[in-house]
């Protein structure tokens, strides 16, 4: 008796725990399911800028080098798939080439470099207004390329290889919300913490590390001998499916290491093109609920 008993308190236990564990397998599913029928559109922007360069780098020039920067860009926004109301993924991958003069006139440097940057952001609360929005999250960056100066008698180029992570926040504001030429102004920073950074010492030369002197060439940056900043400023003119980009870009990179001291700034407009764009995969009918990334 006591037996046949136990074995029903069992079951009745088991049946209540199955019916009160099922609401909630219910909801994540209804979630799940909800997150699923979200449209993600793609929001991506190719860019062309062009403004000032200011650039120290005193392993191949002890004086400051300014000029003309030029850049081509790339911007990639998505709402992330798992929780599409709250995450965006953000991607961007630019070339850059510096023209840059010395005081005197009489000398030119070259700077090639390629960036790409990953980041994942989640949007922060309600505003008070309708179309504004913030977002804030982590993101990470890497970056490379050569500062060439012919008149250098010992090195003539510079390598420049930084990989690191860091923090990004925007604020963006669509003005004229659903009128016929909507514009969304954005502005973000974009902030390295920590990474590793390639540098030799202040006079060894390349020849040195090709024979095999290879050691402290990796470096761990942080703002106490590494300091990156990027200010991206937009307006994103709507004219139907296509937006118009124009803006401006300001870029600080510094670091003081071994003796080492390098200044590289610059000051660009942004010119671009794009808009957002939805996959032909799905039928019409999903399209009813939309989670862009900021527009």
């Amino acid at each position: 008796m006591m037996t046949a008993t136990t074995a029903a308190i069992k079951a009745l236990a088991l049946t209540a725990a199955a019916f009160s564990a099922a609401p909630c397998a219910l909801a994540q599913a209804d979630a799940a399911d909800s997150a699923r029928s979200l449209e993600r559109p793609v929001m991506s922007v190719f860019t062309a800028e062009a403004g000032h360069a200011s650039q120290l780098d005193t392993y191949v020039s002890p004086v400051t080098y300014r000029g003309t920067a030029v850049r081509l860009g790339y911007e990639r926004m998505q709402a992330m798939r798992f929780s599409p109301l709250k995450w965006v993924m953000q991607v961007e991958a630019g070339v850059e080439y510096d023209l840059t003069h010395n005081p005197a006139g009489n000398h030119t440097s070259h700077a090639l470099a390629a960036d790409a940057k990953w980041a994942m952001l989640r949007r922060i609360g309600r505003t008070p207004l309708p179309g504004l929005q913030f977002q804030a999250g982590f993101m990470t960056q890497l970056r490379g390329g050569v500062i060439y100066n012919p008149i250098n008698a010992n090195n003539v180029v510079a390598a420049k290889i930084h990989w690191s992570v860091g923090a990004t926040a925007l604020a963006a504001y669509t003005v004229n919300r659903g009128g016929r030429v909507p514009v969304t102004l954005r502005y973000q920073a974009t902030m390295p913490v920590a990474g590793v950074f390639f540098s030799p010492e202040y006079d060894e030369s390349y020849y040195e590390i090709y024979v095999g002197n290879r050691k402290g060439l990796a470096n761990f940056g942080w703002w106490g001998n590494r300091f990156d900043l990027t200010n991206l400023l937009t307006a994103d003119i709507h004219l139907g499916g296509t937006v118009l980009r124009v803006g401006y870009r300001g870029r600080i990179e510094t670091s003081w290491i071994k003796h080492i001291n390098t200044h590289i700034f610059t000051h660009s407009v942004v010119l671009g093109i794009g808009g957002e764009w939805l996959s032909l995969s799905r039928g019409k009918a999903s399209r009813q609920r939309v989670a862009s990334a900021i527009y």
